[in-house]
């Protein structure tokens, strides 16, 4: 990304919105399901700069291009069932980037590609940008959904678990950011991406059905 300067910057609105439509879901969902924090603390909102973590948000700029938002707060004590709710709570981030992949795809679809493409580089980058925001949204649905802590998918999974498993799962919890960090970098320097592996199939079998095989 860094070699195209205009490639990285159309990368950048449609990431933020769909970092920023993510972290906005976690938020709703919890003061669904009971627990105000994020509201209260300012986190309930489409601002992306309300979303954005500083170190998570440079290390993105940089190879191996992997970053973060800032975790939306929960408070499991204003939660009827904790491990349950959080669940939801936790599904809501992933589930809302498909949502916003499909409403992206059926814009692609519905567009006269052919025309809108000829009528200048403006028109061009605006069609860049909604195809890049389909792939960021799944790469983002997909990835998160990976069951290694601090990803959503860990807590998708415990909600799922019986009690006794989800309990002894979740001990594992403080080796998650070590051993997400490892198949980054596994990736990157070693030519070995396991996490490119389990995100690229659903990112291009989903992304080929919601834009009509355009992606």
């Amino acid at each position: 990304m860094l070699n195209n300067p205009v490639e990285f910057l159309l990368l950048i609105p449609p990431l933020l919105f769909a970092l920023t439509v993510h972290e906005w879901s976690h938020g709703y969902a919890a003061m669904r399901l009971g627990d105000p924090t994020a509201r209260l603390l300012g986190r309930l909102t489409l601002n992306p700069l309300a979303h954005l973590d500083p170190l998570g948000t440079l290390l993105l700029l940089l190879p191996p291009h992997f970053g973060w938002a800032k975790p939306v707060p929960v408070d499991d004590r204003y939660l009827q069932n904790p491990r349950r709710d959080m669940m939801w709570i936790a599904l809501a981030g992933p589930v809302s980037n498909v949502l916003l992949a499909i409403v992206l795809g059926t814009v692609l679809r519905l567009l006269p590609l052919d025309s809108v493409l000829e009528s200048g580089p403006a028109a061009t980058a605006a069609v860049s940008m909604i195809a890049k925001g389909v792939q960021l949204n799944l790469i983002l649905a997909a990835f998160n959904m990976i069951p290694i802590f601090p990803l959503d998918g860990s807590r998708v999974l415990t909600g799922l678990l019986p009690t006794a498993h989800a309990e002894r799962y979740r001990s594992f919890d403080a080796y998650g950011p070590m051993l997400l960090l490892g198949l980054v970098l596994l990736g990157s320097l070693g030519g070995i991406s396991v996490i490119g592996f389990i995100v690229s199939p659903f990112v291009q079998v989903v992304g080929a059905f919601v834009t009509g095989g355009i992606l």
